[in-house]
């Protein structure tokens, strides 16, 4: 995988990629700085990145289905809500406890 550019960063979030993406999209900026795309280009790649934020979502409930990211990647990025950031650390999971020997 890509190594981290930021790897002295002194806050998890400003390594963690979703996270700029995040700020990204609430400043209502490109998703590629320095780089200016047409409209419909922009709005194609906002669809995208916010579809894919839904389905990175910490707790798999939270995540779409397949269905409905077909049609979330096809209305209109108006219709679409961002959606909450997810947290660092991964849900906790109950441990089977194994029988007694």
């Amino acid at each position: 995988g890509r190594k981290n550019l930021r790897a002295d960063a002194s806050h998890t979030s400003e390594i963690y990629f979703p996270y700029w993406v995040y700020s990204r999209l609430d400043l209502g900026g490109y998703l590629r700085p320095g780089e200016v795309i047409a409209s419909e280009e922009d709005e194609i790649a906002k669809r995208m990145t916010v579809v894919g934020l839904w389905c990175i979502q910490t707790f798999p409930n939270d995540r779409p289905t397949m269905s409905r990211v077909i049609e979330m990647l096809e209305c209109n990025m108006n219709s679409l809500e961002i959606p909450p950031k997810p947290v660092l650390s991964s849900p906790t999971r109950s441990v089977p406890k194994s029988p007694a020997s």
